[in-house]
Formats: C-alpha cells, structure tokens, sequence
C-alpha cells in the first residue's frame, strides 16, 4: 500500500499543484494477485475534485515478464486534501470528465464521498442526496 499511495500522491499534487496529505484510503479490491518475479505498474489518476479534497482511483497491473501476460492485480480509492503555505487546506481546481468513464468515475467519486462522510458523522444519512438517488433508480 506504501506505493500506492506515493504514486497517487503524486497525481493529486499534479492536479493541485500543491502539497497534498492522504486522508483517507476507501477501498484496495485485489482481482488477483501479484506474484513474486511480477512487473507491477501502478496508474493514477484524480477522478474528482472537491474544495480542498479529491479523489484518486489507482489501478494496479501485474505482468509475468518472461510470458508477457497482464493482469489488472487491484485497484484503490485514495482521498487527498491539499494544502496551501500554512499547512491549510486549500481550494484546488475542478476535474472535467470527457470520456465515459471518466464520467462513470466522476459520478461515483460524489457517491463515495457522500458515504465516506456519513461514516465520519459528518453528513446525516438524509442529506446525501447522490447517494439516496443512485439508489433508488437501481431499485427500479
């Protein structure tokens, strides 16, 4: 996890040109697994903005060098706050999505905050809207 979260730092200091902080880790699903001898790349990229916070989705590929064979090993959500000269948090810039999926990972980035607040008691259950709607048209 070291790794990952210095590579997906590093996305979230390039998005926000400042200093970031890690400030919560939300999910590491592992598809399957590293073996030893495996080349690992690790792909980050911001997948929503807030305020101060952002959201960076990191995915993991393995490959067996001498076969070439890759696999998507895993992939994780890291929450990074930015901070100005003072050590504060601070306003970044938003993130335009432009693809599908990075449309599908924007939306999903408002969902997950929405839950990661309500487990902090930060956010009542009744005002995540984005989170109650989501769930709702899967109900249909």
């Amino acid at each position: 996890m070291h790794w990952m979260d210095i590579v997906s730092a590093i996305a979230g200091q390039k998005h926000s040109n400042r200093i970031v902080v890690t400030a919560s880790v939300d999910n590491i699903s592992f598809k399957q697994p590293i073996r030893l001898g495996n080349v690992v790349t690790l792909r980050a990229r911001v997948t929503r903005a807030f305020t101060s916070s952002m959201e960076v989705r990191i995915d993991v590929e393995a490959e067996d060098a001498p076969s070439g064979k890759k696999i998507e090993s895993n992939v994780a959500y890291f929450t990074f706050v930015a901070l100005d000269a003072d050590g504060k948090p601070t306003d970044i810039p938003e993130v335009i999505p432009e693809t599908d999926e990075e449309k599908e990972l924007y939306d999903g980035a408002l969902r997950s905050r929405q839950l990661r607040l309500i487990l902090a008691n930060r956010m009542k259950p009744s005002d995540a809207t984005e989170l109650k709607s989501y769930f709702n048209l899967n109900k249909v």
